[in-house]
């Protein structure tokens, strides 16, 4: 479980810093929601951009290098490492380009949100340097140095976090749309300055990272070397699959943003609610990007639950696949049902105490612009079908069934597109009409990988340990958040005391329900993080 460990402080960590950076732009004067919406949207842009031309290639370049170096083929790996930097700098080079020169097309034609070209451009070069940098990352990996990797994210999110918060500073006289691009140029930034660490990392540790026999190996001759379009076809071969379900969520996000941004001025083309006269099409796309910003406010809080489920699900892919090859086919069915039921255990309290307190946490972490508690109830029972997804897709590329996962989301996407198309026009509606959409979405794709998932493995999930229990011990702590915040915040009419206290308390209150419903055994709490402490603790206090 120290991989785990190791998995989740990391994943928190760069979560934590980017939940800094767009809570604080967030309450910048003149920033707000519509600035949000600006930033978001750009962003969004820029990610499918980046899903499809580098999301897979650390993983792929890693796998091929680390094949050829197990086998003493040094050179063939020098090679692949080589074309891959051809490659992808080309593609980066490309992606840039298209994000710049193709900004004002994609503002105006395909998001539908005027504005944020200025966004997509600030962006744009950082498209080129993740690219080249996601294949010395690869190499590195493949040449069994894990240090490269993990320090040059946590750069990245340390100079991003800073240089966002700075520049939007700098700009606070200007538009939201200025602002947005302002604060997107800092991801531009630290891009850079994450490349360049890892360029001279490698250069620096070549000898290093090389260091297992490079020198006596046989050098593979020119004959021997397969040709530039054979090489890059097998990286490619490799990293489609390993990306295609961030392709396809990325593209739902821009879909979502252009249905978004389209919906709301069709729903408001008579009036915008508190405004007298008909809204002039400035004055729409303002209204709809204003939406979109409060609507995305919720997915920086959402994102930080995720970060802890993630680590769950990125070790369940090896433990299952090597207890496959081993033939030990229960104690991978065993393992799946685990994380599972962790995943539960984890998400289930963070969705119910985001629905009780939404609008505490929205009036300490939003105070300029504490509007759209709403929507971040309704992202939270989204939160509990993305999360249980995302360990079932583990345990499914565990199994190796890699596209399966991508089906299911492409359902969800598809789902969401038709209800996003129907809800967001009615007025009544407008912007939840995005948030029950994306409810439908992941509980469909859930419900799909799930069910091939109970095909697939005979997983036991009794009904009383997986769920009643769970569900009875996050809906107790959920009753005594709601009595706990009203208690304190009577007795010293703070918000924020009130909130974290009624916090603190919520997760201890939940940690004995846990124990005292007797949901985990002995043994599955010893397998926890830091499970033997915790154990001596339950111990201790009667609770085992």
């Amino acid at each position: 479980m120290a991989r785990v460990f190791y998995i989740l402080i990391s994943q928190v960590l760069i979560k934590l810093l980017g939940m800094v950076y767009r809570l604080v732009i967030t309450n910048i004067e003149g920033f707000g929601n519509v600035g949000n919406g600006y930033y978001n949207a750009g962003y969004q842009v820029y990610t499918l951009l980046l899903a499809i031309s580098s999301v897979g290639i650390p993983n792929a370049i890693s796998k091929m290098v680390s094949e050829r170096t197990a086998l003493g083929k040094y050179d063939e790996a020098k090679h692949i490492f080589h074309t891959a930097l051809v490659l992808f700098a080309g593609i980066g080079l490309f992606c840039s380009g298209i994000l710049f020169f193709g900004a004002d097309f994609i503002a105006q034609k395909i998001i539908h949100m005027d504005g944020v070209q200025y966004t997509l451009r600030a962006l744009s070069p950082a498209v080129f340097f993740v690219c080249t940098g996601a294949v010395v990352r690869g190499y590195c990996l493949g040449n069994q140095d894990v240090r490269a990797s993990g320090r040059s994210q946590v750069i990245e999110q340390i100079f991003k976090t800073s240089l966002t918060i700075l520049i939007v500073y700098m700009l606070i006289s200007e538009s939201p749309q200025i602002m947005a691009a302002g604060a997107n140029l800092a991801t531009a930034l630290a891009t850079m300055v994450s490349f360049f660490y890892i360029v001279l990392y490698y250069l620096r540790n070549r000898r290093r990272i090389l260091a297992r026999g490079e020198d006596s190996a046989p050098a593979v001759s020119d004959t021997e070397k397969q040709s530039f379009w054979k090489v890059s076809k097998s990286i490619l071969w490799i990293s489609i699959p390993i990306s295609l379900s961030s392709i396809i969520t990325a593209f739902a996000r821009v879909v979502d943003t252009s249905t978004i941004m389209t919906g709301i001025k069709s729903a408001f083309a008579d009036g915008i609610p508190g405004v007298a006269e008909i809204p002039s099409a400035a004055a729409l796309n303002e209204e709809a990007t204003r939406l979109s910003g409060m609507l995305s406010k919720s997915d920086i809080i959402t994102n930080l639950p995720l970060a802890l489920n993630i680590a769950f699900a990125t070790v369940l892919v090896p433990t299952i696949s090597a207890a496959l090859a081993r033939g030990q086919r229960k104690e991978a069915e065993s393992r799946i049902g685990y994380s599972l039921l962790i995943s539960t255990l984890l998400i289930l309290p963070c969705a119910i105490g985001l629905i009780t307190l939404a609008q505490p946490i929205f009036n300490l972490i939003y105070p300029s612009t504490p509007d759209g508690a709403d929507l971040l109830q309704l992202a939270a029972v989204a939160l509990i079908f993305t999360a249980l997804d995302q360990t079932i897709c583990g345990a499914l590329q565990g199994l190796g069934k890699f596209f399966v996962p991508a089906f299911g989301l492409a359902c969800g996407v598809v789902l969401k597109i038709i209800f996003n198309f129907i809800l967001i026009r009615i007025p009544e509606i407008n912007i939840y009409g995005a948030a029950i959409s994306s409810v439908l979405c992941h509980l469909a794709a859930f419900s799909i990988c799930f069910f091939i998932l109970k095909g697939s493995m005979q997983i036991k999930l009794p009904f009383l340990k997986y769920f009643v229990k769970p569900v009875t011990a996050s809906l107790l702590m959920g009753i005594f958040s709601i009595v706990a915040y009203k208690g304190i915040y009577l007795l010293v009419a703070s918000n924020a005391v009130a909130t974290l206290s009624s916090i603190a308390l919520s997760v201890l209150f939940y940690v004995l329900a846990v124990c005292l419903l007797r949901i985990l055994t002995p043994e599955e709490v010893l397998q926890l993080p830091g499970g033997t402490k915790l154990y001596a603790i339950a111990k201790k206090m009667h609770l085992y």
